[in-house]
């Protein structure tokens, strides 16, 4: 099927290159000249493990094709997919929706024969139906239909995650735009891939809660994880005890600094927005978004009680920056607020991320960063772990302590065990379990 996705960004980058494997014929369109001739020459702007290798292999295929509006021919496409931001409102958190919006106006006058128009941005409730009211005056000829299709796809296993989906959300009420979308996915349903079809205010709601619920579930282990270190009990063992309840599940269960990332911060504002816009206030969304920003500022305070109630004039040592390893997405990642904290604190820092630095360095003032794990480390007093990267997670112990002026180490994403860093003479902080001293 030939299929437009507008946007190539992270989830209309993904889509179209994992589509085009499938088989379809893709073009991406976007309004960033620069960002498209890197595109077609095969260099990609985010990081995103086995992206590249996709995108030029589909490239070469002829399957994948990027353009701008004025080379953009979409008018025999069998769906047109909108992939672009919805990032939050400064003033109440709500979704944006002025970038879908200016795609819905751009694409109506475009419109020929029948056509699905996808939505798989994240969006409110009722987004598609302001869709559908922009088509029509723009377009009062237009034969279309407007779906929902939300992603779920995690950065850092984007592509694993569209091949092999949990499930596929599909929302409509159109019997021809179900028909389109379920040869869309065809492909996938080979490996017998579970697809929800569901009306479109539903499949839009459906995207919310499920982030709502993970970031409800990642902020209660946080507390649970407060609650061990002032019991001595070992939150990886609650973890572990809990999860194995079939009723409960082990994901999403692992302590930490809070969470961060593109999805969790703003899907749960919009949520909030909406329930509250229809009169249905969700209190614990809301109480989760209010916990993870203070877990935040705790995680700091954590810090400097290890090194000993301040960190005046102290040289600090950090490894990760990104929210989550494997991507170089830096959006609401808890260092952007530990790491300011910190320097309000008196401490001088020195970081290095195996792939967010370039991202980092825009957002962060006053950081001298790092070539190497290592390189971070000469002449700190601390080191601190904010990402679990895999080059993180064998450091030679021995090495680390002739660099730092003293054996300590905060680690925010608990990547070593309690008896290797005792066997290692460390004295070592984590999150959720006893302290190494």
């Amino acid at each position: 099927m030939r299929l437009a996705m507008i946007g190539t960004g992270y989830v209309g980058l993904v889509t179209g290159a994992c589509f085009a494997d499938l088989g379809h014929e893709i073009i991406c369109i976007d309004n960033d000249d620069a960002k498209l001739a890197r595109l077609a020459a095969g260099e990609i702007p985010i990081y995103e493990p086995g992206l590249e290798e996709l995108v030029k292999k589909n490239v070469a295929a002829g399957r994948l094709t990027f353009a701008n509006w004025a080379g953009a021919d979409i008018g025999d496409c069998d769906a047109v997919f909108i992939a672009v931001g919805t990032p939050p409102s400064v003033t109440d958190g709500s979704a944006d929706l002025s970038a879908v919006y200016a795609v819905a106006a751009e694409l109506a006058p475009r419109l020929k024969g029948y056509t699905v128009i996808v939505n798989k941005s994240t969006v409110p409730v009722g987004t598609g139906e302001e869709v559908e009211a922009i088509i029509v005056r723009g377009n009062k000829e237009a034969d279309f239909d407007v779906a929902s299709n939300p992603e779920f796809l995690r950065e850092g296993s984007a592509i694993d995650d569209f091949m092999k989906p949990d499930r596929v959300v599909v929302g409509t009420e159109a019997a021809r735009a179900e028909t389109v979308m379920r040869a869309i996915y065809r492909p996938l349903g080979l490996s017998e891939t579970p697809i929800v079809m569901t009306g479109r205010t539903t499949s839009e709601l459906i995207k919310y809660a499920a982030n709502a619920f993970l970031a409800t579930r990642v902020t209660f282990i946080n507390e649970i994880a407060d609650i061990c270190e002032a019991t001595g009990a070992n939150v990886q063992d609650v973890s572990r005890g809990i999860g194995l309840d079939t009723r409960i599940g082990q994901k999403f269960l692992q302590a930490g600094a809070g969470f961060g990332g593109s999805c969790f911060p703003k899907d749960s504002l919009a949520l909030v927005d909406t329930a509250r816009k229809v009169g249905r206030p969700t209190q614990i969304v809301e109480a989760v978004i209010a916990a993870n920003t203070e877990r935040k500022r705790r995680m700091a305070q954590k810090i400097i009680q290890a090194c000993g109630g301040s960190v005046e004039g102290q040289t600090l040592a950090v490894l990760g920056l990104t929210f989550k390893p494997n991507t170089d997405d830096m959006r609401d990642a808890p260092s952007l607020d530990i790491i300011p904290l910190l320097q309000q604190a008196g401490a001088s820092i020195r970081a290095y991320d195996p792939e967010g630095m370039e991202q980092a360095a825009r957002l962060l003032a006053d950081i001298t960063w790092g070539d190497d794990p290592y390189s971070v480390m000469e002449g700190a007093s601390a080191l601190l772990i904010f990402t679990e990267w895999n080059a993180f997670r064998l450091l030679d112990m021995q090495r680390v302590k002739s660099l730092l002026t003293r054996p300590l180490i905060v680690d925010l994403r608990n990547i070593y065990t309690l008896p290797e860093m005792v066997e290692a003479g460390m004295v070592y902080y984590s999150v959720g379990r006893p302290a190494v001293a």
